[in-house]
């Protein structure tokens, strides 16, 4: 399952996604630019987004470089340690706090549970396989624990990808139907807000999402509706938008990545995050990694869209940096196989090692 390609392909191979990445991402700062400029808008928190997502992508392609099983395993318990000791990220008892923390709590898990079912693949010793695997188990038992079933349901289904994934030839389709699945949690989240759910399933929704974000998501439709080219500028939403006006506290955002981008940025906003997105699961479908590898990581970044279309996780800095950090140590290209790779064309030439 892993890549038959030369050292020349695979460098053209993450040469191409490296690139698409650059221009992702810089598009996206220059977009928010753009919108702040005309709308007289605050782009800080979309730049440092994007700021957190590139460092935490060459940090993970550092690092999964010269230490492919532990440094997956090391992001995996530091998000579990930066759940337990950052009060804000968790889902407790707390009166005041805004809506969002609890996704929060579910997105660093969710990609904590990735790491380790990545570095579970990345090791060929059993032992160590099932320990790894144990610890993405264990990571599910802990947001059940923390009382966050979002985060329990999301590490489940990750380790069950993750396992699925060990059966999977082509990782094209695999992929192909992550990317489908993200985008049809995204269309739903679309027909909730504008009213186009049927009843029975709306009034489910409204009891699973509460009343009030399908309000803050119906005030983020109707601003993209009333400018769709750019928006009302990045950070404004919580100026427009009544429902977060008349609630104390308010974060002043409507707790969906898609519509808070279709109303602050307009549909290039939204276009540019799908683009982002769809940069990973490239990335990850270019990788020579072991397809295994792959698709954990892309099933961990899809449930981390699905939490980000309902709820407000990509606001948090540990987010994007998680985000980033796990695409990145999926695609990196271990220093060991490139040891061997040369090790195995030197001997193919008749060259001799040096002493």
């Amino acid at each position: 399952m892993t890549s038959a390609a030369g050292p020349d392909e695979d460098s053209d191979r993450r040469n191409v996604s490296d690139a698409a990445g650059v221009v992702v991402l810089g598009a996206c700062a220059a977009w928010s630019l753009i919108t702040a400029a005309v709308h007289d808008g605050r782009p800080e928190g979309v730049l440092l987004a994007i700021l957190a997502v590139a460092a935490g992508y060459a940090a993970g392609r550092i690092s999964g470089a010269l230490l492919p099983v532990a440094a997956p395993c090391a992001g995996a318990l530091a998000g579990v340690a930066l759940t337990l000791s950052v009060p804000h990220l968790s889902p407790g008892p707390q009166i005041v706090a805004p809506l969002g923390h609890a996704g929060a709590t579910a997105a660093v898990l969710t990609l904590s549970a990735g790491a380790a079912c990545c570095a579970a693949w990345a090791t060929a010793a059993p032992a160590p396989r099932l320990g790894l695997r144990a610890l993405a188990a264990g990571i599910a038992v802990t947001a059940a624990v923390l009382g966050s079933t979002t985060g329990f349901v999301a590490c489940s289904a990750v380790l069950l990808c993750s396992l699925a994934a060990g059966h999977v030839r082509h990782r094209g389709v695999g992929i192909a139907g992550l990317a489908l699945a993200a985008a049809s949690l995204t269309g739903l989240t679309w027909t909730v807000a504008g009213n186009a759910t049927p009843d029975g399933l709306a009034a489910w929704l409204e009891a699973q999402l509460t009343r009030h974000r399908i309000e803050l998501w119906h005030d983020a439709l109707a601003m993209a509706g009333r400018d769709p080219a750019l928006g009302v500028g990045p950070g404004r939403f919580g100026e427009f938008s009544t429902t977060a006006t008349e609630t104390l506290p308010s974060d002043g955002k409507p707790h969906s990545a898609p519509l808070q981008q279709a109303a602050e940025q307009g549909a290039i906003g939204v276009l540019l995050l799908a683009a982002a997105f769809c940069w990973m699961l490239f990335a990850l479908w270019r990788t020579a990694r072991p397809t295994p590898v792959a698709l954990t990581a892309g099933a961990a970044l899809t449930t981390l869209a699905a939490i980000a279309a309902v709820g407000n996780a990509l606001s948090f800095t540990a987010v994007s940096v998680g985000a980033g950090l796990l695409a990145g140590l999926a695609t990196a290209r271990p220093m060991a196989d490139g040891s061997a790779r040369r090790e195995i064309d030197a001997r193919a030439r008749g060259d001799r090692p040096a002493p």
